[in-house]
């Protein structure tokens, strides 16, 4: 006897359960270091489930799954590289000098009073530029979190000013793979569907800053002297020199040229270390010679290859600035790969199952209305994002799954295109789990679950898209 729509959307609800309530047993556990594998674990366990309940009670398959675990991998491959060549931008950006310059200059140019908004707007335009919160936070990221420790800020709010402007501009950026990926798959002409956002993410924005503005305004500070530390320590072991920010100036020129985002981390890491070599000789060769002895050409080679690999520190006798200098390299990107390929793997498995469309059917009631319709849409996107682990997943299947209901009910497709990135994009990287969440969690060494409640733009934005929804602000339903 086949299942009966209850209870497919009942079964459907037991892998997710597991999921979640193994993670929330492992981060008890284990805490930050759930990353190094036990969530993996937990992952493919919950993976296995609905591989069984599947097989068993749909008769789905197994090479359903694998096709669909196969199709996942090939398109998260270029992400992959990605992370890889952040974790070289890591270790070549500090290394070389880059981020102490940018701390040290940044130290005496930015207020503490200013900090957070200029943090956010910073983020937020270098993002528009490039049209990736990833690389944003990569590069001018890690260096306004080492700014913002020096002026006596938790790393959990910097973090989320950075993720709050990053990914505002990752949004509207008509250079960014998400806003054309969710225009295109809703056939919007992607600067209809950018305006479009327009009304729901400046406010959230907005909000943002002033939020940022007050809790800037408010904030006691670090005492001066304890700030000229942190300068005066980067500069006895670094030969800080405004030369070497020519390492971001080429890499906004690349940007500004829209090439690849491959191509510019792989080209700027590559700046960096000749900068590395240029200037910081002897911090070269003290990261070669910890491993290798011989000739100076060898221990040199040796220090270039792990600053780009290898987790790498350096010992300044102040514990503050050490923090600072510590880099993962490519090697520090393992895990989140590793959590990125089981993420892919659970969410391969609930998509192949048909469980995600028997849990969409839960929201169906509520689709009557334009404010249950568009809060529904909301719901699910932000819901997938936990769910199949992917930003990039959570829009297809949320565009998939509502289009017929939009449709039906007369509204423009760039209301479902906006909806859709008001949550499954902005709201990606507040999962421990999912890819966007462990990857700025790795980039910024600070713990998803304590950066989140200061990530307000994304927040913000699905609350804004059900309010104005309500208001039917800018919402029409064109003449058939």
């Amino acid at each position: 006897m086949k299942p009966t729509p209850l209870q497919r959307i009942l079964l459907a609800l037991i892998p997710l359960a597991v999921l979640v309530g193994l993670l929330a047993i492992d981060i008890a556990i284990f805490g930050a270091d759930s990353i190094l594998g036990a969530s993996q674990v937990v992952l493919l366990v919950a993976s296995g489930i609905c591989v069984w309940l599947a097989m068993w009670l749909y008769d789905t398959p197994w090479k359903d799954f694998e096709a669909a675990i196969a199709q996942n991998f090939g398109d998260i491959a270029p992400s992959v590289l990605i992370l890889f060549l952040i974790g070289a931008i890591s270790g070549t950006w500090t290394m070389s000098g880059v981020v102490p310059a940018f701390i040290s200059y940044g130290i005496g140019l930015i207020s503490p009073k200013v900090f957070l908004l200029t943090a956010c707007l910073l983020c937020a335009v270098v993002s528009v530029m490039t049209g990736s919160s990833w690389t944003t936070i990569a590069t001018v990221g890690v260096a306004l979190l080492g700014i913002g420790r020096a002026e006596g800020f938790s790393d959990a709010l910097t973090a989320g000013a950075i993720i709050s402007g990053a990914y505002f501009g990752d949004k509207i950026s008509p250079l960014s793979d998400t806003t054309v990926l969710a225009s295109s798959v809703n056939g919007v002409p992607l600067f209809s569907h950018i305006r479009y956002m327009l009304f729901t993410t400046v406010p959230s924005f907005v909000i943002t800053l002033v939020i940022f503005t007050v809790l800037g305004l408010t904030h006691g500070g670090t005492p001066e002297t304890e700030m000229q530390v942190y300068t005066s320590v980067l500069g006895s072991h670094f030969h800080l020199t405004p030369w070497l920010l020519l390492v971001p100036a080429f890499t906004v020129w690349m940007i500004w040229k829209r090439q690849p985002a491959i191509m510019v981390l792989a080209l700027s890491a590559l700046v960096a270390t000749v900068a590395a070599l240029i200037f910081q000789p002897d911090i070269v060769r003290g990261i070669g010679s910890a491993v290798t002895s011989g000739s100076a050409a060898k221990v040199q080679f040796s220090g270039v290859v792990r600053m780009v690999y290898d987790s790498v520190s350096l010992e300044t006798g102040v514990e503050e600035v050490n923090q600072l200098l510590v880099t993962r390299g490519m090697v520090g990107m393992l895990n989140t790969v590793f959590l990125i390929l089981c993420a892919m793997c659970f969410g391969a498995c609930m998509k192949a199952s048909g469980m995600i469309a028997d849990l969409s059917r839960i929201l169906a009631p509520l689709t009557r209305t334009r404010t249950g319709l568009v809060g529904s849409t909301v719901v699910t996107g932000t819901a997938l994002n936990g769910v199949v682990s992917d930003q990039y997943l959570a829009i297809l299947l949320t565009s998939n799954i509502y289009r017929d209901s939009f449709d039906r009910e007369g509204y423009e497709p760039r209301l479902l295109s906006r909806s859709v990135e008001d949550s499954a994009t902005v709201t990606s990287p507040l999962f421990p789990w999912s890819s966007c969440g462990m990857t700025q969690a790795t980039i910024l060494s600070v713990p998803t679950l304590a950066y989140a409640p200061f990530c307000f733009f994304n927040l913000l934005s699905p609350l804004l898209s059900i309010l104005i929804a309500a208001l039917g602000w800018k919402i029409v339903k064109p003449k058939r």
